[in-house]
């Protein structure tokens, strides 16, 4: 009995030691796991915000250039017919787009889904402005309408998707 009194008085001691350096030790591993951790969200993140900040400035020039003056000045509509002129800034509409399809990585989704519905905008618009003009319209009167129904609009997508650009821009800072 005696024997045994002495191994508890020699094991209990060694297992309150025990236990505690096992808590302070994964305390202390724990620790420095957080700080590994957010050292590599902190370098992730110096990595990944200018490439936002890029994939911004191309949404941004993007929807500038969706815009319809600029769209019109760097489609040549001289000797067209209006059709003709539609098709070719439908057709720039989309490279444009396609062009800076791969930025959507960068942006939310939110983003993303109004920068397609400016897009998809834009090509309803022309397709409605071609449909009141008689079929053998020239390209010129066409311009005119296209700027004609442009300042009846209540509702302007690239002023809504330059703003949301820069709010979710901005809310890098």
């Amino acid at each position: 009995m005696m024997v045994f009194l002495e191994i508890i008085k020699i094991a209990i001691p060694a297992i309150v030691v025990a236990l505690t350096s096992y808590f302070i030790i994964r305390e202390m591993l724990r620790k420095q796991l957080q700080m590994q951790e957010q050292r590599i969200r902190q370098e992730r993140q110096s990595a990944v915000t200018p490439l936002r900040m890029q994939a911004y400035e191309r949404l941004s020039l993007l929807i500038e250039r969706l815009s319809l003056p600029g769209l019109l000045m760097r489609t040549d509509s001289s000797g067209m017919q209006a059709n003709t002129l539609k098709i070719a800034l439908m057709m720039t509409v989309q490279q444009e787009f396609e062009h800076n399809i791969s930025q959507q990585i960068y942006v939310s989704e939110k983003l993303w889904e109004i920068i397609k519905a400016t897009r998809d905008d834009l090509i309803q618009f022309l397709d409605l402005v071609s449909e009141k003009l008689p079929k053998d319209a020239p390209a010129k009167a066409y311009r005119d309408a296209l700027f004609a129904y442009q300042q009846q609009r209540d509702y302007d997508p690239v002023a809504t998707a330059q703003m949301a650009i820069r709010k979710e821009a901005t809310s890098l800072f």
